[in-house]
């Protein structure tokens, strides 16, 4: 969902931002988002259903200027395969971008039904409108 959100709010400010998602477990390697995240972003005028999981590679930590995840076993995970100290730099939790410094984690929505789905958009989007207030600023 971060990476449809990202994606169209990017193009609809006219911020080139080149946004991929990938996953710390490879277990879904291949599939596509959840039926209710897709039905959650259709919902809000987004499309997701090209987007297929991968597993994070060790190309993306020099590919990227920034690497958000979502929660802070994801953090442990992507700081720990971090190849470098300048890698490191660039990962933090992506709710930090609406607040700063507070650490707060994107709920697992898997469990939530479709009300899940919604809280997770609604604080992906304030994120994402957070950063690219920042990249604005830069401009």
């Amino acid at each position: 969902m971060a990476e449809g959100i990202l994606r169209d709010l990017a193009k609809t400010r006219g911020i080139l931002l080149e946004v991929d998602s990938a996953a710390t477990y490879s277990g879904h390697e291949g599939e596509h988002p959840d039926s209710r995240a897709q039905t959650e972003m259709k919902k809000r005028g987004h499309s997701i259903q090209q987007i297929r999981s991968r597993p994070v590679a060790q190309s993306d930590y020099h590919e990227f200027d920034r690497i958000f995840v979502m929660d802070k076993n994801n953090l442990r995970d992507v700081l720990s395969r971090s190849p470098d100290s300048s890698s490191t730099e660039k990962i933090d939790l992506f709710l930090n971008q609406a607040w700063p410094g507070k650490d707060l984690e994107v709920p697992d929505p898997y469990f939530g039904g479709q009300q899940g789905f919604e809280r997770v958009y609604s604080l992906l989007e304030r994120a994402a409108e957070a950063f690219l207030d920042e990249i604005d600023e830069q401009r």
